[in-house]
């Protein structure tokens, strides 16, 4: 389907991070449904192109981190089937078939080379798709989940309401309507496959480098368990900025620096990402 080209705004009562002046929209038929993605910004070779995986059940509250990675090349937030924009998957997808999405649209939809983000749950499915998209030279996990300590409903649950006190109003506002589009029975799915999913084993078979992010004041995820990712590769870099777990809502700036160096180290392509 075509793209087209719309204005995004920020949510009613929230704070006024700088949103995209105009998104390009566009959506493909995958294997487990349509999946809708948002662009901006323009490629610039030998730069890779950056595509960001949504968080849980969420993705307007990255549009302004989207838009500071869209100065300084094309930029993609892709959303899973069942939740944002995107349509109704044929049965509710684990963690696996989530990744399997989003390579199916890298390989279909995006050229290579392309650093692959994700957010906060986003993190395990795009490193389970960085496994199988040969186009992506360099993966980065930004507030990386779930933490062996919190895998459990409960104990995800807790740090969650721990971090939210941290988190900048507003927040919770932007997320309400994507939270009541995937259905509290699709949210308490979503927390079980990820808590079920280990994220260590995907990162141990990369064969890119590999970017961890964390805000400093994060009580979802861990500094020790944030560093350790990056020891089960031959490439990885940690790296702290100020903020909660959503580091990137108040301060969509945040990343660009860490992100834009290993852009340029690895533009030129790095092989395959997975082992």
């Amino acid at each position: 389907m075509a793209a087209r080209r719309r204005t995004a705004r920020p949510p009613a009562g929230a704070p006024a991070p700088p949103f995209p002046e105009g998104t390009d929209i566009s959506f493909y038929e995958g294997e487990f449904g349509r999946m809708r993605s948002r662009a901006v910004g323009r490629a610039r070779p030998p730069l890779p192109e950056a595509v960001l995986v949504q968080g849980m059940g969420v993705s307007d509250y990255l549009l302004p981190a989207l838009a500071a990675l869209g100065r300084w090349t094309r930029a993609h937030l892709l959303e899973l089937p069942g939740l944002a924009g995107s349509g109704e998957p044929p049965h509710e997808l684990d963690v696996p078939e989530y990744g399997r999405c989003v390579a199916e649209w890298l390989r279909e939809r995006c050229p290579s080379p392309v650093v692959l983000l994700g957010h906060s749950s986003g993190t395990q499915i795009a490193a389970r798709a960085a496994l199988d998209a040969p186009g992506v030279v360099a993966l980065v996990l930004a507030s990386p989940t779930v933490d062996p300590a919190a895998r459990s409903l409960p104990r995800l649950l807790l740090r969650w309401r721990l971090d939210s006190r941290r988190e900048p109003s507003g927040l919770s506002e932007s997320h309400r309507p994507e939270w009541k589009r995937a259905g509290l029975r699709r949210m308490v799915h979503m927390a079980r496959v990820h808590v079920a999913d280990d994220l260590e084993e995907s990162v141990t078979r990369l064969r890119v480098p590999l970017l961890v992010i964390r805000g400093s004041e994060d009580r979802i995820s861990t500094a020790e368990w944030g560093r350790g990712l990056t020891t089960l590769v031959s490439d990885g870099t940690y790296t702290e900025v100020p903020g909660a777990h959503t580091f990137v809502w108040p301060a969509p700036d945040a990343w660009c620096g860490p992100v834009r160096d290993l852009a340029e180290r690895t533009g030129h392509g790095s092989g395959p990402a997975g082992g």
